[in-house]
Protein backbone atom coordinates (compact mmCIF):
# COMPACT_ATOMS: atom_id res chain seq x y z
CA UNK A 1 0.00 0.00 0.00
CA UNK A 2 1.38 3.45 -0.80
CA UNK A 3 1.95 5.82 2.11
CA UNK A 4 -0.80 8.40 2.63
CA UNK A 5 0.09 11.93 1.63
CA UNK A 6 1.60 13.59 4.69
CA UNK A 7 0.91 17.32 4.94
CA UNK A 8 2.00 18.92 8.24
CA UNK A 9 0.67 22.21 6.86
CA UNK A 10 -2.88 21.02 7.55
CA UNK A 11 -2.40 22.02 11.20
CA UNK A 12 -1.19 25.50 10.25
CA UNK A 13 -4.12 26.45 8.03
CA UNK A 14 -6.11 28.69 10.40
CA UNK A 15 -5.36 30.71 13.54
CA UNK A 16 -7.62 28.39 15.53
CA UNK A 17 -5.72 25.30 14.39
CA UNK A 18 -2.38 26.93 15.13
CA UNK A 19 -3.55 27.84 18.63
CA UNK A 20 -4.85 24.33 19.20
CA UNK A 21 -1.52 22.63 18.51
CA UNK A 22 0.83 25.32 19.79
CA UNK A 23 3.63 23.67 21.75
CA UNK A 24 4.85 26.76 23.60
CA UNK A 25 2.72 29.43 25.22
CA UNK A 26 3.76 32.58 27.04
CA UNK A 27 1.43 33.77 29.78
CA UNK A 28 1.36 37.32 31.21
CA UNK A 29 1.79 35.80 34.68
CA UNK A 30 5.23 34.53 33.63
CA UNK A 31 6.53 38.02 32.82
CA UNK A 32 8.42 40.27 35.24
CA UNK A 33 8.79 44.01 34.64
CA UNK A 34 12.14 45.61 35.61
CA UNK A 35 11.52 49.13 36.96
CA UNK A 36 13.94 51.92 37.86
CA UNK A 37 13.21 54.47 40.58
CA UNK A 38 15.45 57.51 40.80
CA UNK A 39 15.88 59.50 43.99
CA UNK A 40 14.81 63.13 43.76
CA UNK A 41 12.64 62.99 40.65
CA UNK A 42 9.24 64.65 40.59
CA UNK A 43 8.09 62.74 37.51
CA UNK A 44 9.27 60.02 35.12
CA UNK A 45 12.46 60.67 33.17
CA UNK A 46 12.99 58.85 29.82
CA UNK A 47 16.07 56.67 29.36
CA UNK A 48 17.47 57.74 25.99
CA UNK A 49 18.94 54.35 25.04
CA UNK A 50 15.79 52.47 26.10
CA UNK A 51 12.84 53.99 24.19
CA UNK A 52 9.69 53.64 26.27
CA UNK A 53 11.57 52.95 29.52
CA UNK A 54 11.84 55.59 32.24
CA UNK A 55 13.45 56.31 35.54
CA UNK A 56 10.46 56.64 37.84
CA UNK A 57 9.74 59.05 40.62
CA UNK A 58 8.17 57.47 43.69
CA UNK A 59 4.72 58.60 42.56
CA UNK A 60 5.06 57.41 38.98
CA UNK A 61 6.49 54.10 40.22
CA UNK A 62 3.37 53.42 42.27
CA UNK A 63 1.13 54.23 39.31
CA UNK A 64 3.16 52.04 36.96
CA UNK A 65 3.07 49.18 39.44
CA UNK A 66 -0.73 49.34 39.46
CA UNK A 67 -0.73 49.37 35.65
CA UNK A 68 1.46 46.25 35.61
CA UNK A 69 -0.89 44.47 38.00
CA UNK A 70 -3.89 45.40 35.87
CA UNK A 71 -2.12 43.99 32.81
CA UNK A 72 -1.64 40.68 34.62
CA UNK A 73 2.16 40.85 34.83
CA UNK A 74 3.49 38.25 37.25
CA UNK A 75 6.13 40.32 38.99
CA UNK A 76 8.07 43.58 39.32
CA UNK A 77 11.85 43.80 39.74
CA UNK A 78 12.94 47.05 41.38
CA UNK A 79 16.24 48.87 40.84
CA UNK A 80 17.17 51.97 42.82
CA UNK A 81 19.13 54.94 41.48
CA UNK A 82 20.44 57.09 44.34
CA UNK A 83 21.26 60.77 44.12
CA UNK A 84 24.62 60.16 45.80
CA UNK A 85 26.99 57.21 45.92
CA UNK A 86 29.94 56.17 48.06
CA UNK A 87 32.68 53.55 47.97
CA UNK A 88 30.73 51.03 50.07
CA UNK A 89 27.30 51.43 48.47
CA UNK A 90 25.77 52.32 51.81
CA UNK A 91 22.62 53.65 50.15
CA UNK A 92 21.63 50.10 49.28
CA UNK A 93 21.61 49.11 52.94
CA UNK A 94 20.09 52.30 54.37
CA UNK A 95 16.43 51.64 55.30
CA UNK A 96 15.69 55.17 54.05
CA UNK A 97 17.57 54.61 50.78
CA UNK A 98 15.71 54.91 47.51
CA UNK A 99 15.46 51.16 46.80
CA UNK A 100 14.16 50.22 50.23
CA UNK A 101 11.75 53.16 50.14
CA UNK A 102 10.52 52.02 46.73
CA UNK A 103 9.92 48.50 48.03
CA UNK A 104 7.73 49.90 50.80
CA UNK A 105 5.90 52.15 48.33
CA UNK A 106 5.13 49.36 45.87
CA UNK A 107 4.17 46.74 48.44
CA UNK A 108 1.84 49.27 50.08
CA UNK A 109 0.29 50.05 46.70
CA UNK A 110 -0.21 46.55 45.25
CA UNK A 111 0.17 44.20 48.22
CA UNK A 112 0.22 40.57 47.14
CA UNK A 113 -1.43 41.24 43.77
CA UNK A 114 1.96 40.72 42.13
CA UNK A 115 5.38 39.48 43.22
CA UNK A 116 7.59 42.37 44.34
CA UNK A 117 11.26 41.62 43.72
CA UNK A 118 14.37 43.70 44.28
CA UNK A 119 17.85 43.69 42.83
CA UNK A 120 20.37 42.79 45.50
CA UNK A 121 23.63 44.27 44.30
CA UNK A 122 25.85 47.24 45.13
CA UNK A 123 26.66 48.47 41.64
CA UNK A 124 23.87 51.08 41.53
CA UNK A 125 25.06 52.46 44.87
CA UNK A 126 28.86 52.47 44.62
CA UNK A 127 30.88 55.43 43.42
CA UNK A 128 33.14 53.07 41.44
CA UNK A 129 30.25 51.16 39.83
CA UNK A 130 31.40 47.66 40.75
CA UNK A 131 29.08 45.06 42.25
CA UNK A 132 31.11 44.76 45.44
CA UNK A 133 33.53 46.37 47.83
CA UNK A 134 37.05 47.01 46.61
CA UNK A 135 40.41 46.12 48.11
CA UNK A 136 43.03 48.87 48.46
CA UNK A 137 44.46 47.74 45.13
CA UNK A 138 41.09 48.10 43.36
CA UNK A 139 40.01 44.47 43.12
CA UNK A 140 36.53 43.32 44.14
CA UNK A 141 36.70 41.74 47.60
CA UNK A 142 34.38 38.74 47.42
CA UNK A 143 34.05 37.98 51.14
CA UNK A 144 33.72 41.58 52.33
CA UNK A 145 31.03 42.03 49.69
CA UNK A 146 29.12 39.02 51.03
CA UNK A 147 28.78 40.72 54.41
CA UNK A 148 27.31 43.79 52.68
CA UNK A 149 24.90 41.62 50.70
CA UNK A 150 23.67 40.02 53.92
CA UNK A 151 22.85 43.45 55.36
CA UNK A 152 21.23 44.55 52.12
CA UNK A 153 19.05 41.44 51.99
CA UNK A 154 17.77 41.97 55.52
CA UNK A 155 17.03 45.63 54.78
CA UNK A 156 15.04 44.71 51.67
CA UNK A 157 13.15 42.00 53.50
CA UNK A 158 12.32 44.41 56.33
CA UNK A 159 10.95 46.80 53.69
CA UNK A 160 8.54 44.08 52.58
CA UNK A 161 10.04 42.52 49.46
CA UNK A 162 8.87 39.05 48.48
CA UNK A 163 11.88 37.95 46.43
CA UNK A 164 15.48 39.18 46.52
CA UNK A 165 17.68 38.89 43.45
CA UNK A 166 21.39 38.64 44.33
CA UNK A 167 22.99 39.58 41.03
CA UNK A 168 26.61 40.41 41.82
CA UNK A 169 28.10 36.97 40.99
CA UNK A 170 30.06 36.76 44.23
CA UNK A 171 31.00 33.22 45.24
CA UNK A 172 28.78 32.04 48.09
CA UNK A 173 26.30 34.91 47.82
CA UNK A 174 23.15 32.77 47.89
CA UNK A 175 24.15 30.87 51.01
CA UNK A 176 25.13 34.03 52.87
CA UNK A 177 21.88 35.78 51.92
CA UNK A 178 19.78 32.75 52.89
CA UNK A 179 21.40 32.50 56.31
CA UNK A 180 21.06 36.24 56.93
CA UNK A 181 17.38 36.25 55.98
CA UNK A 182 16.61 33.23 58.13
CA UNK A 183 18.53 34.59 61.13
CA UNK A 184 16.53 37.83 60.89
CA UNK A 185 13.23 35.95 60.80
CA UNK A 186 12.58 36.44 57.08
CA UNK A 187 12.32 32.76 56.26
CA UNK A 188 9.51 33.32 53.74
CA UNK A 189 11.50 35.70 51.52
CA UNK A 190 12.56 33.80 48.39
CA UNK A 191 15.84 34.06 46.49
CA UNK A 192 16.00 34.47 42.72
CA UNK A 193 19.67 33.75 42.13
CA UNK A 194 21.38 35.36 39.17
CA UNK A 195 23.20 32.06 38.87
CA UNK A 196 24.35 32.54 35.28
CA UNK A 197 25.31 36.13 34.53
CA UNK A 198 27.66 36.66 31.65
CA UNK A 199 30.10 39.55 31.20
CA UNK A 200 28.01 40.69 28.27
CA UNK A 201 28.17 43.64 25.91
CA UNK A 202 24.35 43.66 25.89
CA UNK A 203 24.11 45.56 29.21
CA UNK A 204 25.01 48.99 27.86
CA UNK A 205 21.60 50.70 27.97
CA UNK A 206 20.94 49.35 31.48
CA UNK A 207 23.98 51.24 32.70
CA UNK A 208 22.41 54.42 31.34
CA UNK A 209 19.21 53.61 33.23
CA UNK A 210 21.02 53.27 36.57
CA UNK A 211 23.56 56.00 35.78
CA UNK A 212 26.40 53.55 36.36
CA UNK A 213 29.73 54.98 37.44
CA UNK A 214 31.63 51.90 36.24
CA UNK A 215 35.07 52.48 34.77
CA UNK A 216 36.38 49.22 33.40
CA UNK A 217 34.54 45.92 33.25
CA UNK A 218 33.28 43.07 35.43
CA UNK A 219 35.00 40.16 33.72
CA UNK A 220 36.78 39.09 36.90
CA UNK A 221 33.49 38.03 38.50
CA UNK A 222 30.87 37.74 35.76
CA UNK A 223 31.09 34.73 33.47
CA UNK A 224 32.96 34.27 30.21
CA UNK A 225 30.44 34.20 27.30
CA UNK A 226 32.33 31.21 25.85
CA UNK A 227 31.52 28.92 28.80
CA UNK A 228 28.57 26.59 29.33
CA UNK A 229 29.85 23.93 31.74
CA UNK A 230 30.89 26.68 34.13
CA UNK A 231 27.31 27.95 34.09
CA UNK A 232 25.95 24.57 35.12
CA UNK A 233 28.44 24.47 37.99
CA UNK A 234 27.33 27.92 39.14
CA UNK A 235 23.68 26.82 39.02
CA UNK A 236 24.42 23.65 40.98
CA UNK A 237 26.18 25.66 43.68
CA UNK A 238 23.37 28.21 43.97
CA UNK A 239 20.68 25.55 44.27
CA UNK A 240 22.73 23.77 46.93
CA UNK A 241 23.04 27.06 48.83
CA UNK A 242 19.28 27.57 48.87
CA UNK A 243 18.22 29.35 45.68
CA UNK A 244 14.46 29.12 45.14
CA UNK A 245 14.75 30.15 41.48
CA UNK A 246 17.77 30.52 39.20
CA UNK A 247 18.28 32.94 36.34
CA UNK A 248 20.25 33.16 33.10
CA UNK A 249 21.25 36.65 31.92
CA UNK A 250 21.19 37.71 29.06
CA UNK A 251 18.49 35.60 27.42
CA UNK A 252 18.47 35.53 23.60
CA UNK A 253 22.23 35.09 23.01
CA UNK A 254 22.22 32.27 25.57
CA UNK A 255 19.15 30.17 24.77
CA UNK A 256 21.33 27.05 24.73
CA UNK A 257 22.35 27.87 28.29
CA UNK A 258 18.72 28.37 29.32
CA UNK A 259 17.88 24.93 27.90
CA UNK A 260 20.84 23.28 29.62
CA UNK A 261 19.98 24.87 32.97
CA UNK A 262 16.33 23.81 32.62
CA UNK A 263 17.47 20.22 32.07
CA UNK A 264 19.83 20.32 35.05
CA UNK A 265 17.63 21.62 37.88
CA UNK A 266 14.18 21.12 39.36
CA UNK A 267 13.65 24.70 40.56
CA UNK A 268 12.01 27.35 38.34
CA UNK A 269 14.31 28.86 35.71
CA UNK A 270 14.17 32.55 34.81
CA UNK A 271 15.83 34.48 31.99
CA UNK A 272 16.45 38.22 31.72
CA UNK A 273 15.81 39.77 28.31
CA UNK A 274 18.32 42.53 28.89
CA UNK A 275 18.48 46.15 27.81
CA UNK A 276 20.61 45.57 24.72
CA UNK A 277 18.19 42.95 23.42
CA UNK A 278 15.31 45.38 23.92
CA UNK A 279 17.15 48.34 22.41
CA UNK A 280 18.12 46.47 19.24
CA UNK A 281 14.52 45.51 18.52
CA UNK A 282 13.28 49.04 19.23
CA UNK A 283 15.94 50.55 16.98
CA UNK A 284 15.20 48.18 14.11
CA UNK A 285 11.47 48.78 14.47
CA UNK A 286 11.96 52.55 14.51
CA UNK A 287 13.72 52.22 11.16
CA UNK A 288 10.87 50.16 9.72
CA UNK A 289 13.02 47.07 9.31
CA UNK A 290 10.93 44.64 11.38
CA UNK A 291 7.36 44.11 12.58
CA UNK A 292 7.84 45.27 16.16
CA UNK A 293 4.93 43.53 17.89
CA UNK A 294 5.53 40.22 16.15
CA UNK A 295 9.22 40.33 17.05
CA UNK A 296 8.43 41.10 20.70
CA UNK A 297 6.23 38.03 20.97
CA UNK A 298 8.61 35.88 18.93
CA UNK A 299 11.55 36.68 21.19
CA UNK A 300 9.54 35.93 24.32
CA UNK A 301 8.28 32.67 22.84
CA UNK A 302 11.83 31.59 22.00
CA UNK A 303 12.95 32.22 25.57
CA UNK A 304 9.95 30.29 26.90
CA UNK A 305 10.59 27.46 24.43
CA UNK A 306 14.18 27.17 25.63
CA UNK A 307 12.85 26.43 29.10
CA UNK A 308 12.53 29.68 31.03
CA UNK A 309 9.39 29.69 33.16
CA UNK A 310 9.90 33.32 34.22
CA UNK A 311 11.01 36.08 31.83
CA UNK A 312 12.20 39.51 32.90
CA UNK A 313 11.48 41.93 30.06
CA UNK A 314 10.99 45.66 29.62
CA UNK A 315 8.05 44.78 27.38
CA UNK A 316 6.21 42.97 30.18
CA UNK A 317 3.13 45.21 30.29
CA UNK A 318 2.83 45.64 26.54
CA UNK A 319 3.51 41.96 25.91
CA UNK A 320 0.85 40.97 28.44
CA UNK A 321 -1.65 43.10 26.55
CA UNK A 322 -0.57 41.67 23.19
CA UNK A 323 -0.83 38.11 24.49
CA UNK A 324 -4.38 38.73 25.61
CA UNK A 325 -5.27 40.06 22.15
CA UNK A 326 -3.50 37.15 20.45
CA UNK A 327 -5.31 34.50 22.46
Amino acid sequence: MPYPEIRPRRLRRTPALRRLVSETRVAPSELVLPMFVREGLTGPRPVASLPGVVQHSRDSLRKAAVEAVQAGVGGIMLFGVPAERDATGSGGIDPAGILNTAIRDVTAEVGDATVVMSDLCLDEFTSHGHCGLLTPTGEVDNDATLAAYAEMAVAQAAAGVGVVGPSGMMDGQVGVVRRALDAAGHTDVAILAYAVKYASAFYGPFRDAVESALDGDRRSYQQDPANLRESLREVELDVAEGADLVMVKPALPYLDVVAAVRAAVDVPVAAYQVSGEYAMVEAAAANGWIDRERVILETLTSIRRAGAQVILTYWAVEAAQLLRQDH
